[in-house]
């Protein structure tokens, strides 16, 4: 199982890249291996501002339905457009070409809410 550890993590299976006041955003490997073959992505939040925890998008697989949430509140400011014609990139490559969104954090002291590489292996 591939966990980066320059990433922060979720429990909910969402990973972190933080780039001064933006936060790029997608599931990890272990998410994507559970869901199986994406076959959709649907993010409709762009523009919106969001809380933590709060549901920013949906990702179909072909054995379920997954719903994506925010790893700390702000704006969503960009909607990896790629995933809209290959959502197979999630499989593919999760923590690169795969993202799903990039938010304009609002609260940066939720970053000590997140989990380190060490911390996320622990609860998978």
């Amino acid at each position: 199982m591939n966990i980066p550890e320059n990433l922060k993590y979720t429990a909910d299976h969402e990973w972190v890249r933080l780039n001064g006041g933006i936060a790029e955003v997608g599931i990890t490997d272990y998410a994507q291996n559970q869901l199986g073959d994406v076959v959709f992505v649907d993010i409709q939040t762009k523009g919106e501002t969001l809380s933590k925890g709060e549901k920013f998008g949906d990702i179909e697989a072909v054995k379920t339905v997954a719903e994506a949430y925010m790893p700390m509140s702000g704006e969503i400011v960009e909607v990896n457009g790629d995933l809209e014609s290959s959502p197979a990139l999630v499989n593919n490559d999760p923590y690169g070409k795969g993202w799903m969104i990039k938010i304009k954090i609002s609260d940066p002291e939720e970053e000590a809410t997140l989990k380190t590489a060490k911390e996320y292996q622990a609860i998978i």
